[in-house]
């Protein structure tokens, strides 16, 4: 290839020619900087010789610069040029593409086009957004839900006791007695199943329905069902089907009692004007120390007993009464406290059976030996015609770390209703005693709210791999009613021979954890008591009985 044909390059070309120049000026020099003779005769043939070797050399150099970088342009050429290719048939592709969509759009209807999609949200703005949740709990086997700040909660109940006795009676007990053969056997004491709960933050409820009973099960009744306001400082209000407070022993829990039943005393107590399936309206308020309450009952609810023939007859005019207590702990250190209370029951209008009733406004007073799988009641006034009755009771108990004892005392007057001449109003009594030792070295948690002590809760629930076998506690109790007054008394109206019933018991029981509780029980049971031709009811027997519990 010639320097010359190579003038149309680019501009590498240009700087190779540049460069050929360069160094053929210098060749052209070389001679004037060489030493030795410098005579013009010496000096012409060998610079002739020399610049004509230098300028072949040089042309070749050049010749092979000159090739090497219009193959270097050639190269970059030929990829630019495959890029632009390549990009043009790209170009071309979206062409068809944007052709082939207007030709869609024209064929089709007009849609309005979904506006872009918001930004995810920060978590801080979820938050804010999405409505928080409720929450689910089981704590102790108990099933609750709750709304998310709580206003409404729901939790379901249940409690279930199975009672099996044996009564061990005296054999050729006189005709006289009636209850001469009291029925050994098994019974649900309780089976009930419900369920309490919260709303809108102030109203409290609850709804339990029972198929147990005494002697029998039920066919199921409503055992409780009432709305309480909670929105007042000083007052809580409840009305429906409950239970009002009506001392110590009624205020302790079915299923937290030391014993399978209360002291008959209490029992027919708190059956006066409160106790179960009672209906009305109550006001009561406590603090940590003291507590109040005041209810305006009447009837309990009509039930048909799987053993009764027909409903409760239905009265005239129902029952009214009042029930009233105040208790507290006015001392308390660390680990002891003292209880002190007072209550009252009244029934101020008794039931109106109507003026074909030989006793129109009866009450009666009446109670079995704290032992249900029989219902045989072995002391008993008698339907007495009044104008109202009243209980009154005193309240006390000491607790020292794992040992309690408690006891109350009840005084029962009748205000006879247009008595004959020289019948006079009676008057009854009943007490009791009991005590626990927890040989665990638990303690009944004293409940501010219903002066009363819960039940036990074992440090270690059952677990005989870990060794663990929960809590042990030791009880007795010594119970006293009597029903009798003027028992020999000239006018026979006077007397009333409702009978003595004095019982001791002894029990240990025993709680698995706060679900699983059993009870061992043994009684001694004395009833003194003489009819109305003068016979001889007494009876002088024991049982034993065993309660198996569970609930939630």
């Amino acid at each position: 290839m010639s320097i010359a044909s190579n003038r149309a390059l680019p501009a590498f070309v240009k700087a190779g020619v540049s460069l050929l120049a360069v160094t053929l000026a210098l060749g052209a020099a070389a001679p004037a900087f060489a030493g030795g003779d410098d005579t013009p005769a010496k000096r012409k043939r060998p610079a002739a010789q020399s610049q004509t070797a230098l300028k072949q050399q040089i042309a070749a150099e050049a010749e092979r610069l000159i090739e090497l970088q219009k193959q270097r342009y050639d190269d970059d050429s030929a990829a630019k040029q495959a890029q632009i290719d390549a990009l043009m048939a790209e170009v071309k592709n979206l062409a068809a593409q944007v052709k082939a969509l207007q030709d869609k759009s024209e064929a089709a209807p007009v849609v309005v086009a979904a506006a872009a999609p918001a930004p995810a949200p920060t978590p801080k703005q979820l938050a804010a957004t999405v409505a928080p949740t409720g929450a689910t709990n089981f704590k102790n086997a108990t099933p609750s839900l709750s709304s998310a700040g709580g206003d409404f909660t729901l939790t379901f109940r249940s409690l279930f006791q199975m009672d099996a006795a044996s009564y061990m009676q005296d054999d050729g007990l006189p005709a006289s007695v009636t209850a001469r053969d009291l029925n050994s056997g098994t019974n649900f004491r309780r089976a009930r199943i419900g369920m309490v709960g919260k709303a809108y933050k102030d109203f409290e409820y609850a709804i339990w329905m029972d198929f147990g009973g005494t002697g029998g099960e039920d066919v199921g009744r409503f055992h409780e069902a009432w709305l309480q306001y909670n929105g007042w400082k000083h007052a809580k209000l409840r009305i429906g089907e409950f239970g009002p407070s009506a001392g110590m022993a009624d205020a302790t829990g079915a299923g937290n009692t030391p014993f399978l039943e209360r002291a008959a005393v209490a029992e027919m107590a708190r059956g006066i004007a409160a106790g179960d399936t009672r209906m009305g309206v109550a006001a009561f308020n406590s603090s940590d120390r003291y507590l109040w309450s005041l209810a305006i009952t009447g009837n309990t609810l009509s039930t048909l007993n799987t053993q009764a023939s027909s409903f409760v007859p239905a009265s005239f005019d129902e029952q009214l009464g009042v029930v009233a207590r105040f208790a507290g702990t006015p001392l308390k250190g660390k680990d002891w406290l003292v209880h002190a209370g007072v209550n009252y029951s009244s029934i101020i209008n008794p039931n109106d059976a109507g003026a074909a009733s030989a006793t129109p406004f009866a009450v009666q007073l009446r109670e079995r030996p704290e032992l249900r799988v029989d219902g045989t009641r072995l002391v008993d006034t008698g339907a007495i015609n009044a104008e109202n009755l009243t209980a009154t009771g005193i309240e006390l108990a000491v607790q020292k770390g794992a040992g309690f004892v408690q006891a109350e005392a009840f005084n029962f007057d009748i205000t006879r209703k247009n008595p004959a001449a020289g019948v006079t109003d009676p008057s009854f009594a009943g007490w009791y005693i009991e005590g626990g030792w927890t040989l665990t070295g638990e303690a009944r948690r004293y409940n501010a709210t219903t002066g009363a002590f819960d039940g036990i809760v074992p440090k270690n629930n059952f677990d005989p791999k870990a060794g663990h076998w929960g809590a042990f506690e030791l009880v007795a109790r010594y119970a006293n009613l009597d029903l009798d007054y003027n028992i020999g008394s000239a006018v026979v109206g006077d007397r009333v021979r409702g009978g003595q019933q004095d019982i001791s018991t002894l029990g240990l029981g025993w709680t698995l954890n706060p679900s699983v509780r059993f009870v061992f029980q043994g009684q001694q049971v004395k009833v003194v008591r003489m009819n109305a031709s003068g016979g001889l009811l007494d009876q002088d027997y024991s049982t034993f009985a065993v309660r198996s519990q569970f609930g939630f």
